[in-house]
């Protein structure tokens, strides 16, 4: 079973993407800041990140930029509310890019295409 780091600060997202990842076949893992996702990284060993961006201390950019040093072919999708992050630079690094929406068809076909 493929294992997916989700890192988010609030909480009605981490349910509602762990019960589609979960009923998807995926066993998912949680933390609520960037800070916890780093320490959690290399104890979990995820196949996949599923990161937003807008997040209290450690920002997702420099948590995806830390991931990245950490474990480079870790594929890590961003999640925001702000499409404006898409034209970011720094979100480029990403392996995707995901705005949220109560539709996680676009997320689910983002995680199998990174995760096949």
């Amino acid at each position: 079973m493929k294992k997916i780091l989700l890192v988010d600060d609030e909480e009605s997202i981490h349910l509602l993407y762990r019960d589609e990842l979960e009923e998807a076949g995926y066993e998912v893992h949680s933390a609520l800041s960037g800070d916890e996702a780093l320490n959690t990284l290399e104890i979990i060993k995820p196949d996949l990140v599923i990161l937003d961006i807008n997040m209290p201390g450690i920002n997702g950019i420099d948590t995806l930029r830390s991931m990245k040093e950490k474990m480079p072919t870790l594929p890590v999708i961003l999640s925001s509310a702000y499409q404006e992050f898409k034209q970011d630079l720094a979100s480029w690094a990403s392996d995707d890019y995901i705005v949220k929406s109560a539709d996680l068809s676009e997320l689910l076909a983002s995680v199998r295409k990174h995760l096949s």
